[in-house]
């Protein structure tokens, strides 16, 4: 396989990497809406609209503060807008997407948890926003660092890498095998599962990063990986207060 895999749309040549991003956008939501067309749990019109808003808008300037605090050297010295509005992780939009949904809750006066019906489609859309990582290489900073192992894979320069995005699609996969199996028991309250899925991939991507490559921060610690940090520590001690 040749790296970067391209698409012609309109005339234009198009990365693979934001075909399969909106692709995986489209049909998560897309699976949301069947999901919450079947759930028994209704939420007000007002409750739904104030979660859907608080979500969007926490993802978007969550991804695109922490991708671009990746690198905060050329953020602050060499200031670029589009390269600003470019710039997205998805750690940095499930992290803030909490915060804008916590936030919309409040104002609306929601006590109770929304995060599982949204959890198997947040995981779909990203295995496919992932397979679009992986087929644009290293034409994207999605890629992992040089390897002798024998997972190691050429991205599309002479060495060869970790296939980071490969590893996150089988542990998206195991994740959601083992969360429905978990479902399946009924023996925790709606929020549980939300929960759980959030402790499980932030604690991956702080492992994972340390196979990528990145501007170390504190230690030898990237942006991502301390974001992740204070995400880890908010559920550990969001569920160990939770009466379960």
């Amino acid at each position: 396989m040749d790296f970067p895999v391209t698409f012609q749309i309109f005339g234009k040549t198009i990365l693979a990497h934001p075909v399969f991003e909106t692709l995986g956008i489209f049909l998560g939501m897309r699976f949301y809406f069947y999901l919450k067309r079947k759930s028994s749990e209704k939420l007000s019109f007002n409750t739904s609209a104030a979660v859907l808003i608080g979500a969007t808008a926490g993802a978007l300037i969550g991804s695109k503060l922490i991708g671009n605090l990746e690198n905060p050297y050329i953020l602050f010295n060499d200031f670029n807008f589009k390269r600003f509005w470019t710039n997205n992780t998805i750690v940095g939009g499930l992290a803030f997407g909490l915060i804008g949904v916590e936030l919309a809750k409040k104002i609306v006066g929601h006590k109770e948890s929304t995060g599982d019906l949204i959890v198997y489609p947040l995981i779909l859309a990203m295995i496919i926003g992932r397979i679009g990582c992986f087929l644009t290489g290293i034409h994207e900073e999605t890629y992992g660092l040089p390897t002798t192992s024998i997972f190691g894979m050429h991205l599309g320069d002479e060495h060869v890498r970790h296939p980071v995005a490969l590893y996150e699609i089988a542990f998206l996969i195991v994740l959601w095998i083992v969360l429905k199996m978990i479902q399946k028991k009924n023996k925790y309250p709606s929020g549980f599962v939300f929960q759980l899925f959030m402790l499980s991939y932030f604690s991956f991507r702080f492992f994972l990063d340390f196979i990528k490559p990145k501007i170390d921060i504190i230690g030898n610690l990237g942006t991502i990986q301390l974001v992740c940090l204070s995400v880890i520590i908010y559920y550990i001690y969001k569920i160990k207060t939770s009466k379960y």
